[in-house]
């Protein structure tokens, strides 16, 4: 029997705010608005094709895209927007 790996969780940077109608588009992933005006879309891919359709969105959205990054591997429950005022989050 094959074991289950965790997804890895990945961060995606985009210039400027997505609106909240394309949230169902990135669904279990999290939505974060910076102050600075950019996109951060975080959430679990299960592997290196799904991080692939994920870009393919981006793409598709023709927004910018800043950064890709990896974060941790485990699960982010859920799907949520969140318009940040945080300044961690503005990295």
């Amino acid at each position: 029997m094959k074991r289950q790996t965790p997804a890895e969780i990945y961060e995606i940077r985009l210039k400027g705010h997505l609106d909240d109608n394309w949230a169902s588009w990135f669904a279990g992933m999290t939505i974060t608005l910076t102050e600075a005006g950019d996109t951060i879309v975080t959430g679990p891919v299960a592997d290196q094709a799904a991080l692939h359709g994920l870009l393919k969105k981006v793409r598709d959205l023709g927004m910018p895209l800043l950064s890709v990054g990896h974060v941790a591997a485990g699960n982010v429950a859920g799907s949520e927007v969140n318009h940040s005022t945080n300044k961690e989050n503005l990295r």
